[in-house]
């Protein structure tokens, strides 16, 4: 029975270049390469020396990514609206809103040091006025 470190040292960059040839897409091949020496080492009793490791190793790479192409087409695709959704507010009314808070902030910087401070705490902090 052949060592799994040894094997995924010896064929592990000729597996992904194998994976990329078929994918074209380098997280991809990494991922399936991970997950073809898995599948080797739990299978690997089964492995009868018929064929090449290598030969062995891509069937199962080939068999993964197989397997990856049905899982893409099966996934949901859903249609996008041609109108696009708003956040809550136009641009006019953000700028309106946000020019009204600096004139409130403003207005609050003229008050009394006691005032202030408990309108800042109330209006950021979100802490109430009564006491």
């Amino acid at each position: 029975m052949p060592d799994m470190e040894r094997l995924y040292q010896e064929y592990a960059r000729q597996v992904y270049k194998y994976i990329f040839s078929l994918c074209h897409h380098e997280q991809t091949a990494e991922e399936l390469v991970q997950e073809t020496f898995y599948r080797a080492f739990k299978s690997l009793n089964r492995y009868d020396g018929a064929c090449k490791i290598y030969v062995w190793l891509c069937q199962i790479a080939k068999h993964l990514w197989y397997q990856t192409l049905a899982q893409g087409s099966k996934a949901q695709v859903t249609e996008l609206s041609p109108e696009i959704p708003a956040p809550g507010h136009s641009p006019e009314e953000q700028l309106i809103l946000r020019d009204g808070k600096m004139t409130l902030f403003k207005e609050l910087h003229l008050l009394p040091e006691p005032m202030r401070e408990v309108m800042y705490l109330r209006l950021t902090g979100g802490f109430s006025i009564i006491i």
